[in-house]
């Protein structure tokens, strides 16, 4: 049996994060795709310090959006993040929508790379551990 690898967040759009429009900045968003991001890592036990205790660094290398529509003061927006790969990179997948309508917002993907904490060395493979919290069932 396959872990369910999505977890969904609600993101209710405060204040501090919108301009004199009543819009959220751009940059916000990878911050809401964080949050959903840490939710599913969570879920399948994995959260930052079982990473690190893991002896591995997990630094994004590469983070894509598309912006559909705005963010706005006071909308809540679902998040959900879901793990696509998971080889020699992990890979996620988000969806913004409109907890009230549905409506898409935004799509996003991040990548990240498994680096030795100590040595800071590259692998190009994922280690065992994280492997094994994927795949349990």
């Amino acid at each position: 049996m396959t872990p369910d690898l999505s977890e969904e967040v609600i993101i209710d759009i405060p204040f501090h994060d919108v301009d004199l429009m009543g819009v959220a900045w751009h940059g916000h968003y990878v911050k809401y795709l964080e949050i959903a991001r840490t939710a599913m890592m969570r879920k399948i036990g994995l959260d930052y310090p079982q990473l690190k205790e893991g002896g591995y660094m997990w630094p994004v290398v590469e983070c894509h959006l598309k912006y559909i529509k705005p963010l706005l003061y006071g909308m809540k927006v679902r998040v959900k993040a879901t793990l696509v790969e998971c080889e020699n990179r992990v890979k996620i997948t988000y969806l913004m929508t409109n907890d009230a309508t549905g409506e898409r917002l935004n799509k996003a993907w991040t990548t990240q790379v498994a680096v030795k904490g100590e040595t800071g060395e590259l692998e190009f493979i994922i280690p065992p551990h994280l492997f094994a919290s994927v795949l349990k069932p």
